[in-house]
């Protein structure tokens, strides 16, 4: 709470960013909010501050990019995560492990086989399934893990259902085939994972996409006046850019 008080103190909060490109999209009779990164583009995952604490909000993350002259155009909530907010699979931060790569079948969407990476490179953004990952592992300078993958080389997930009656708000992202472009995508109606990756898959024409969370799921995208607040979040993954000058 102290960090998004100081936040909001230092009117960083709702500073509207130069840069960002985040749309909202009705596709057959249901909702979604896009927002799209470039390889290249300054895509962070962010968990624990220099403090060791975890950030947990969106406010808390931009009061600590302040210092650099920075803000978030656009985030979310970054990958799933235990009661402790602790990353439930693989992540990297600034080229730093943080918590290892999960590669067994369990409960729950994320052990849902196949999941699946998401990687920022240099020059690339992939989303790789986690037994290919690990089998040839990119040099990734931020990573999440998360789960199930949505489409997979232009096909869906084999195990969803399309009359499944389990609809959340969801959220996840899916690249392009050069890696040369991700979206970002969070549902504004309640969604099944077949609908989900439909959007990803036949109106984005992704051939990759990744599950990132549900029940969760939230987006920080100031272009939009928008900023959910809810439970604490554990990673959040956002575009980063230059925050404007003051009294501009």
């Amino acid at each position: 709470m102290a960090r998004i008080a100081k936040a909001l103190a230092a009117g960083l909060f709702w500073a509207l960013p130069a840069q960002a490109d985040c749309t909202r999209t009705d596709y057959l009779d249901q909702r979604f909010t896009t927002c799209e990164v470039q390889a290249g583009d300054d895509l962070r995952l962010f968990l624990r501050g220099p403090d060791g604490l975890t950030y947990g909000n969106f406010a808390a993350v931009d009061a600590a990019l302040a210092p650099e002259g920075k803000q978030l155009a656009f985030a979310m909530n970054g990958g799933m995560y235990h009661a402790d907010r602790a990353p439930v699979g693989l992540l990297i931060e600034n080229r730093e492990e943080q918590a290892r790569l999960i590669l067994s079948e369990g409960p729950g969407n994320f052990g849902l086989l196949p999941n699946g990476v998401f990687c920022v490179e240099e020059t690339r953004l992939t989303v790789i399934e986690s037994r290919a990952f690990a089998n040839a592992r990119p040099a990734c300078r931020y990573a999440t893990q998360s789960g199930p993958m949505l489409v997979i080389d232009g096909d869906y997930h084999p195990r969803f259902v399309e009359s499944s009656d389990s609809r959340l708000i969801r959220n996840g992202v899916g690249v392009t085939a050069d890696g040369q472009r991700a979206v970002f995508v969070i549902s504004d109606s309640a969604v099944n994972l077949w609908e989900f990756a439909r959007f990803f898959r036949d109106h984005l024409g992704l051939p990759q996409a990744l599950y990132i969370d549900g029940r969760v799921s939230r987006l920080h995208a100031p272009e939009l006046g928008r900023s959910d607040w809810g439970l604490p979040l554990g990673p959040i993954i956002g575009k980063v850019v230059d925050a404007p000058a003051p009294n501009q």
